[in-house]
């Protein structure tokens, strides 16, 4: 990888080392070959091109897709920065350089572009949504595999936030715990440990009142209906944090948040989210890219 953007990854709150490694993992995908771009075209043909955006959105993931460009000696120039609004037409990467690897890289590149745009634009949709109230978007640990570093970065291009990156960040005591361990303050009283964040799931009102008894400070109200959640800012006056999980939908968010909740959990911004329109023109091919058919 280079070193202007291995910095430029750096800064934008990637581990560049990680990206590489999801970048060769993914290349290593299509294999060793391109069985139809090698005969057609010359090893020494170069060619030009812009990764245009066909549909307006939030775009992330330009830096991931210039690395995948940059593993396969093709020089990739973003012209767009993760979070910025697009529209259709909008260039957001152009690439220079030969043009079989370039060829090669197209489809990796797109897939992590694509995908993660798509989280940045839904995540931008409900961010949108309940503006100018004090509730954020707070993400899940529903990711897909490999992929949760930057499917959570795409979320803060979005305008969200993260919550725990794994298991070892924070405690969140779920209703399997609470059954295993016979109650909410059993399970809350067996984790709490100096220094340690820990989230109690409450399914009820009741179960809500239990936990800010044993000393909860963080509080996750579980499927519970508009009525039930302002109830429960009302009765914890303040005293812990609340998020609001299960069941919500985008059309229904702004009046989640007007309960008074802190954050509004969306599993969706990152498990369901359809990718946003992006692909590769071409501007440009060396004049004798196409092999010479009568050699």
């Amino acid at each position: 990888m280079n070193a202007e953007l291995e910095i430029a990854l750096r800064e934008s709150g990637l581990d560049p080392q990680a990206v590489d490694g999801l970048v060769r993992v993914a290349l290593a995908e299509d294999g060793d070959a391109d069985v139809t771009s090698e005969p057609i075209f010359d090893a020494g043909a170069v060619a030009r091109g812009d990764v245009v955006t066909r549909r307006p959105g939030v775009v992330a993931g330009v830096l991931v897709a210039a690395a995948v460009f940059d593993a396969l000696g093709v020089a990739a120039t973003p012209r767009a920065a993760d979070g910025d609004r697009v529209g259709a037409g909008d260039v957001l990467l152009s690439v220079d350089g030969p043009l079989v690897p370039l060829l090669r890289a197209e489809r990796t590149a797109l897939n992590f572009l694509t995908h993660l745009s798509g989280v940045a634009t839904v995540t931008r949709q409900w961010a949108d949504a309940i503006a100018d109230t004090k509730a954020k978007v707070r993400d899940t640990r529903k990711t897909l595999p490999g992929l949760r570093a930057l499917q959570k970065y795409a979320v803060r291009c979005g305008g969200g936030v993260n919550h725990r990156m794994s298991l070892a960040d924070a405690a969140l005591i779920k209703d399997n715990h609470v059954a295993a361990a016979g109650s909410v303050t059993a399970a809350f009283t067996a984790v709490r440990a100096p220094g340690l964040h820990v989230q109690v799931e409450c399914d009820t009102l009741e179960q809500l009142r239990e936990a800010l008894e044993a000393g909860a400070r963080s509080i996750l109200l579980d499927n519970m209906s508009v009525d039930e959640m302002t109830e429960a800012v009302r009765l914890t006056g303040g005293r812990a944090e609340l998020e609001a999980s299960g069941g919500l939908a985008l059309g229904g968010a702004r009046d989640v948040a007007e309960t008074g909740v802190d954050y509004l959990a969306v599993g969706a911004v990152t498990h369901s989210a359809p990718a946003l329109d992006i692909g590769l023109d071409l501007l440009q091919r060396g004049p004798d890219a196409a092999r010479d058919r009568r050699r």
